[in-house]
């Protein structure tokens, strides 16, 4: 098998492995050429039938020795593409990641940003990628949106609940709308609850606005850039690997409440999208730069997120100044006929971010866990 096959090979393995419908094109070729050497190509392949695996595993599809199968493992972490912690058993386990969600395009521009020609040239090729899944998914829109449905939330809103900026409480009352079952699992919804779980904490920069400053597009919203978290065994695996630092408690919160006040979005991250299971990282998200946010706009994937809140407006303090508007990442909020704020339930993601920043403190918060699906922004012609 010549070089090139092998590596269209390794690259349909890696496609399977994530959830975007990537074309095998030139662009994600050079990508995975880029990140990955040729003498790599075949332990890759051994991942195609099993993404997870554990040492005696890979032993049996690689045909490798364990000495050989760990200098591509410690390889392959460093650029992103494996990753390799034990399981709750304590047994290590391997697996393969995806291009992006998680994977090369967050972990490598985790770290700050050098601005080296390779950098950006990588930051050139992962844009140019997204916008051939975006033509994709434009040209045959009507067979994707069946499958779209079918997916679980990407992620999980968690809100900005204390004080607005009229110096009172974010109200919060329950959603009389939704019904809750008693068994229902409800993750924790404060940030500080959610920070508390953990004992290992990592912080580095986050990847989606890196990427916008490579392209030359920076951030409108803020100039923050390190406040990307991991928890748990990611932060172990992020820090091994040189992409996070370690942190304390204290000063991860610190930073999440200056990503508040910047106007972000506190999105956690869990394993396979099942909220029962704990946490493995917190993204601080604007309008501008996130990449959930930007491929549903452009049309690459819908947005589908999970929720605990819905924000409800009141329309006797409202005074229609358009802060809501402003604020809000998804475009829920639009001022009606009465000049009022008027909030779209099928939108809103629970942020908190409008009721946070109410002048007037016209808006609470109504709890009932829910699902946020938003098919794919399609083009008009």
């Amino acid at each position: 098998m010549s070089s090139e096959e092998k590596y269209k090979k390794a690259a349909q393995v890696i496609i399977k492995a994530g959830i975007l419908p990537f074309p095998l094109t030139d662009t994600l070729l050079e990508i995975i050429r880029y990140i990955i050497r040729e003498e790599d190509l075949d332990f890759i392949m051994a991942f195609k039938r099993r993404l997870s695996q554990t040492m005696e595993q890979l032993k049996k599809s690689s045909k490798m020795s364990e000495e050989e199968i760990l200098e591509h493992v410690n390889y392959l972490a460093k650029k992103g593409v494996i990753f390799n912690q034990p399981n709750s058993q304590g047994i290590m386990v391997y697996r393969l990641l995806p291009l992006m969600m998680v994977g090369p395009f967050e972990y490598l521009l985790m770290e700050k940003i050098k601005y080296t020609e390779q950098e950006k040239r990588l930051a050139i090729l992962f844009k140019k990628l997204f916008d051939e899944a975006k033509d994709l998914i434009h040209d045959k829109y009507e067979m994707f949106i069946p499958v779209f449905k079918k997916l679980p939330p990407i992620d999980r809103t968690v809100p900005v609940i204390g004080q607005s900026v009229s110096g009172e409480e974010v109200k919060i009352s329950v959603n009389k709308e939704v019904e809750v079952p008693e068994e229902e699992i409800i993750p924790a919804q404060k940030i500080e609850e959610l920070v508390d779980k953990f004992d290992d904490i990592a912080v580095g920069h986050c990847f989606c606005r890196q990427h916008k400053d490579l392209l030359g597009e920076p951030c409108k919203v803020t100039d923050l850039r390190e406040n990307c978290f991991t928890l748990g065994k990611s932060a172990r695996f992020c820090v091994e690997q040189g992409f996070q630092r370690m942190i304390s408690k204290e000063e991860a919160l610190n930073l999440l409440k200056a990503s508040e006040e910047a106007g972000l979005v506190h999105k956690a991250f869990h394993p396979h999208s099942d909220i029962t299971k704990e946490e493995t990282s917190i993204c601080n998200c604007c309008v501008d730069c996130c990449a959930t946010f930007e491929l549903w706009r452009e049309g690459v994937l819908p947005l589908i997120n999970s929720t605990y809140y819905l924000s409800s407006v009141n329309e006797e303090l409202c005074v229609g100044c358009g802060t809501c508007v402003e604020k809000c990442t998804v475009d829920a909020i639009n001022l009606n006929d009465n000049d009022k704020a008027e909030v779209d339930k099928v939108r809103c993601i629970g942020c908190g971010l409008c009721a946070h920043f109410c002048p007037q403190g016209a808006i609470e918060l109504l709890e009932g866990m829910r699902k946020v699906y938003i098919p794919p922004l399609r083009e008009t012609s």
